[in-house]
């Protein structure tokens, strides 16, 4: 069974909620940041997500977002707080990075920025654990190598005075 679009409509009168989002291995987690939220819809489609709510003013909020790829509708989580919505939603291609959160590259809202708090650079994590992983196999290589015997210690003091 499909999931239908919910069609929300855009207020006459609204404004785009500040966003943060950030990307990781399977999901893409978007938060909306909104006073007290009310009346909350979040309408989450393969290749968009649309929020329309009230914030403690009464405000509408009106966000409407075409994804940078495709997402699974199904498989999302939204979550309501007092002072924002958080929504995780998986990625159709997991271990993919995403460089942005929307589809048009030259689409830059001023509500929307990356949650640098949460963002881990993910995509090269394996390779510089790996990196890491074989300098501390040759430095113990090398260690074993310059074994031989061991160091005089004729030349240290008498310390027993």
């Amino acid at each position: 069974m499909a999931m239908l679009p919910k069609n929300l409509p855009r207020p006459e009168e609204c404004q785009g909620a500040q966003t943060l989002w950030y990307d990781k291995k399977k999901y893409v987690a978007i938060n909306f940041m909104v006073q007290n939220p009310k009346d909350v819809e979040v309408d989450i489609q393969d290749t968009y997500i649309v929020l329309s709510c009230k914030d403690v003013d009464d405000n509408n909020m009106y966000n409407h977002i075409y994804f940078y790829d495709k997402v699974m509708k199904f498989d999302s989580q939204v979550k309501i707080y007092d002072r924002s919505i958080h929504i995780l939603i998986r990625k159709v291609k997991e271990n993919v990075a995403w460089p942005r959160l929307q589809k048009d590259a030259n689409l830059k809202p001023n509500w929307m920025a990356v949650d640098f708090e949460n963002w881990r650079d993910w995509a090269n994590e394996e390779d510089e654990g790996m990196a890491e992983y074989e300098q501390y196999v040759e430095m113990i290589q090398d260690i074993g190598s310059k074994k031989g015997k061991p160091p005089a210690m004729d030349d240290l003091d008498d310390l027993s005075d």
